[in-house]
């Protein structure tokens, strides 16, 4: 787990309440594969990885709900589009689309979960 988790879980407990309804750090195995799983109150998740090279992942997981599901995350592997390495998967994975989340992750956790809140209340 990296320093900035218990930051970001502080962020979605005090300030989206009304949608975040439970926050837990999910450890893995192998050593620096921790996530967080911000559980949403329509009952979908956001899973959120950030590795201390910068590297990310914000996946709001829908698809048991409506099928569908939206990522931003930097891999290196759509070299198309114009905010390349960041992109967003929108609505499946293979409806790639420019991402312009804030490169700070205490900034993104923000934008991401705005438009959560958006879409949910």
């Amino acid at each position: 787990m990296i320093d900035i988790y218990p930051e970001l879980i502080h962020i979605a407990e005090s300030l989206y309440k009304d949608i975040v309804s439970s926050c837990k750090i999910i450890q893995k195995r192998t050593i620096g594969t921790a996530k967080i799983r911000f559980i949403i109150i329509n009952n979908t998740f956001l899973d959120v990885w950030v590795s201390s090279t910068g590297k990310y992942s914000y996946h709001w997981e829908q698809r048991a709900r409506c099928g569908k599901i939206y990522r931003h995350d930097n891999a290196p592997d759509h070299p198309h589009i114009d905010t390349f390495p960041k992109h967003l998967h929108d609505g499946d994975e293979k409806n790639i689309q420019p991402s312009y989340i804030d490169d700070n992750p205490l900034k993104a956790i923000e934008q991401i979960l705005d438009t959560i809140r958006k879409s949910v209340l």
